[in-house]
């Protein structure tokens, strides 16, 4: 018996699925929307999606509707000839014999819940099943070549609706991860900037006497040494903490219109006597004709001088850095870069040089480029690094012209 189908019917189920692609993000939404739309659409008693894992090679079931929970909780159909027939065939198929069929794996449950005939429409992407669509029909009946031309289509269109959903659960999987983590950052600073005031004054203290106990003590012997160690690791914690209240710090931006190219000149004279004792070639490709950003000088002299140290420290002796500065093809954008030719960056650590406290540096605190990389992004520019072992990192800066 062929029941008779209305073509509306079948158009307004690929709307309302078409529709969830739009508004829902959940995949559990889109696919309860797609089995009961779908399922009344074909006058079915039920229907259900389930998702090949590729982990376990079973189909779980991530959709139901029309069914008994007790049926639906007998678990993942594992039946491999199903998935095999799915994988290969990647057609409709009608099971009539409920009992026996080797693609029903709950044969008694099946027939129990008043079951007496099934069709499976693959859900295919890419070329690849990734699942099946199957309705239940509590009898037998025939379906007409117009009827199962419409049924593919929905199939289609729920796996591209999985094929969304999924992705934007994922990205909101990503963007809660990263709210979570800004969180402990801005918490971590937080308690940065309190621990470093309470650090810095007895610092001081230890600075001050030690000292003045080195100008009173013999010039060579133990007392001197040691006393020059106590000083010196003194400033560095010192350094430490001053670097942690710059990151913490939402100071002020004293921002003017200045030429980038008059900063990086500024950054390169300080360092000059650097690159000279370490025998480093420094090549300048600037533009000349190049317009004023709105930039703070102090702030952006830091970044450089940063980013010009860590290629002296990446090349230790003999190498050459290169700087250019240059405008987009666009016009829109400033570009400048530091390439130097010293020891690289491992690639498993690229994702990570940008973080609070990363460092490789036997003596680094892993702020340099945390705080650089928030300076930059303050002035609504960006910040990349590409690198190789062993053959060199370029660090590349971005602005908007105004």
């Amino acid at each position: 018996m062929v029941q008779e189908i209305s073509f509306e019917r079948f158009y307004r189920v690929l709307k309302d699925i078409s529709a969830s692609l739009h508004s829902e993000t959940r995949v559990k939404d889109v696919l309860e929307i797609v089995v009961r739309k779908s399922a009344e659409a074909i006058y079915a008693k039920g229907a259900v999606v389930r998702i090949l894992n590729l982990q376990t090679h079973q189909l779980d079931l991530f959709a139901a509707y029309g069914l008994r929970e007790e049926y639906l909780s007998k678990g993942p159909i594992s039946s491999q000839k199903l998935i095999a027939d799915l994988c290969h065939g990647k057609k409709i198929r009608i099971i009539r014999d409920i009992l026996h069929d080797p693609l029903v794996q709950y044969a008694k449950e099946t027939w129990g819940e008043g079951i007496r005939m099934m069709m499976d429409a693959p859900l295919i992407l890419g070329g690849d099943v990734i699942g099946i669509l199957r309705f239940y029909f509590s009898e037998s009946r025939e379906f007409s070549e117009e009827e199962l031309n419409f049924i593919i289509p929905i199939a289609e269109q729920g796996a591209f609706a999985i094929q969304k959903a999924q992705l934007i659960e994922k990205q909101r999987t990503q963007y809660d991860r990263l709210a979570l983590q800004t969180e402990k950052l801005s918490a971590l600073g937080r308690m940065a900037a309190g621990i470093a005031h309470e650090i810095n004054n007895p610092l001081a203290g230890i600075l001050l006497f030690s000292s003045n106990m080195l100008k009173k003590v013999p010039k060579e012997g133990p007392f001197k040494e040691g006393l020059e160690i106590v000083i010196n690791e003194t400033i560095r914690c010192k350094t430490i903490i001053q670097e942690l209240l710059e990151f913490s710090r939402a100071s002020e931006h004293k921002v003017a219109m200045t030429n980038i190219n008059t900063i990086i000149e500024k950054s390169l004279r300080i360092l000059e006597n650097e690159f000279l004792l370490r025998h480093i070639r420094v090549e300048k490709q600037l533009l000349n004709e190049m317009p004023d950003l709105l930039l703070d000088p102090n702030q952006m002299e830091q970044v450089f001088i940063n980013l010009l140290f860590n290629a002296l420290q990446a090349i230790e002796d003999r190498g050459e850095v290169i700087v250019r500065s240059y405008m987009t093809t666009d016009g829109e954008r400033i570009k400048c870069e530091i390439a130097d030719t010293g020891c690289g960056i491992p690639s498993e650590h690229l994702a990570k040089i940008f973080e609070p406290f990363f460092s490789t540096k036997p003596k680094g605190t892993g702020l340099g480029l945390a705080v650089s990389y928030g300076i930059v992004r303050k002035h609504q520019g960006h910040i990349y690094v590409s690198s190789k072992k062993g053959q060199g990192t370029v660090f590349s800066l971005d602005f908007p012209i105004p």
